[in-house]
């Protein structure tokens, strides 16, 4: 940290702001580098309403944990997306730097909704949409 920059401190964050982010998805704004200057992680609040879908992507050197709060998820993940994982209300799920993935809500009545960290402080910077892999499920 340079010498005129100011030091971290700590902060509380109030729910209500959201942002719309690249994988299509509206997101409640948590802990970030842009709200609080986090330096080495962003924590945020994630609700997939029934039917949802993400557009395919990766992040790029960065990590993904989440903690499904209530509803269930699926995802396809891996190379061309072959893999396949569900997730319910009191899981975690881990995502390796790089991974491409393709989250989404497989009810027609029930939303999902989840804690995501990733070990980017700026959410958005290291997503890398992958259209070439939208379509494939």
């Amino acid at each position: 940290m340079m010498a005129d920059q100011p030091k971290p401190t700590c902060a509380v964050i109030h729910p209500g702001e959201t942002y719309i982010g690249k994988q299509a998805f509206t997101y409640f704004a948590g802990v970030s580098a842009e709200n609080c200057g986090a330096q080495g992680i962003c924590m945020h609040l994630l609700t997939i309403p029934s039917g949802g879908r993400a557009k395919a992507h990766l992040h790029e050197n960065h990590e993904t944990a989440i903690y499904v709060i209530s509803g269930e998820a699926g995802m396809w993940y891996g190379a061309n997306l072959a893999e396949h994982l569900v997730c319910k209300a009191g899981d975690y799920v881990y995502i390796p730097a790089g991974v491409p993935h393709l989250p989404y809500n497989p009810s027609d009545s029930q939303a999902c909704t989840a804690v995501l960290a990733r070990t980017d402080p700026n959410e958005q910077e290291s997503v890398v949409l992958l259209p070439e892999l939208d379509d494939v499920h």
